[in-house]
């Protein structure tokens, strides 16, 4: 039977280990055993299913899903914690080989060793939404995730058309699935607790709307659209499409309304722009 950690041998194991958390790799551990079998519920995996967790640190959430029978392809940035996962797994009862630790930056990793289908992690506040990009642009067979970030980087990535917080992250997030706000998460779970609250953020995938060129070149008009929210899509895309003129025309290509700004337009709208784009003369 697989046990889990608490917050006594937490501490003790980061004493042993030197491990002091740093805000480098926005480390903040949960010591609470509820809340990490809450997160695996709420994750909602098949029986079994395969799971990618990015910065497991001292290993709370990976005995989680291993306790439920989830084999775990853990990332971890940091080496000691990387070196220490699997001897933690082996003496809380991890049955062997359910475990692959993979000692890397999440963000330079392009290959695993079976195709990941489901990502549960405690995410980094400092990096969580380049993680999520990268990981959805590198691993297509990614049909579900659960992680949990920081409550402002949250409500941003689930956040629909309109709301003061919609913006980039929630345009490419939506790219791959439908995200939600499934949680939120105290701050006293954590040691060393921090400043600012959390949140569960899930996605189920649904079908991409188009093909790589056509998602670079809707993620590029959303990077303009956003760069400068004030401005009309008709200004914010103006370099981008060569002019104002030119930015217009491709508004009224994709029948978008070029004195629109961007936090009115949704995914689709932005992809119609990047169809629009690539189908202009010269664009590609």
């Amino acid at each position: 039977m697989v046990t889990l950690l608490g917050a006594t041998e937490i501490r003790a194991l980061a004493e042993r280990l030197d491990v002091s958390p740093t805000k480098k790799w926005g480390q903040n551990f949960v010591h609470d055993a509820n809340t990490v079998r809450k997160i695996v519920t709420a994750a909602k995996l098949q029986a079994g299913e395969s799971v990618v967790e990015i910065g497991p640190g001292l290993g709370s959430l990976t005995l989680g899903l291993l306790e439920q029978g989830h084999p775990v392809t853990a990332i971890e940035i940091d080496p000691r914690l990387a070196a220490e996962l699997p001897a933690t797994a082996e003496t809380h009862g991890v049955t062997a080989g359910m475990l692959t630790v993979i000692q890397a930056d999440a963000l330079a990793v392009t290959e695993l060793p079976v195709a990941p289908t489901a990502i549960v992690a405690n995410l980094p506040y400092n990096v969580s939404v380049p993680v999520l990009i990268h990981l959805l642009e590198t691993f297509p067979t990614i049909r579900r995730v659960l992680v949990m970030v920081q409550a402002e980087v949250g409500h941003r990535i689930a956040a629909d058309p309109g709301s003061k917080v919609y913006g980039v992250p929630s345009v490419k997030a939506a790219w791959w699935g439908d995200w939600n706000v499934e949680g939120t998460v105290s701050r006293r779970v954590f040691w060393p607790e921090p400043n600012v609250d959390s949140v569960l953020v899930g996605m189920t995938a649904h079908p991409t709307p188009g093909d790589e060129t056509l998602r670079r070149r809707t993620f590029a008009i959303a990077d303009a659209a956003f760069g400068q929210r004030r401005k009309t899509l008709r200004q914010a895309l103006s370099a981008l499409a060569g002019s104002t003129t030119a930015a217009a025309d491709l508004c009224e290509a994709a029948g978008i309304d070029s004195g629109a700004r961007g936090e009115q337009l949704t995914l689709d709208q932005f992809v119609s722009l990047g169809q629009s784009h690539i189908t202009a003369p010269g664009k590609a």
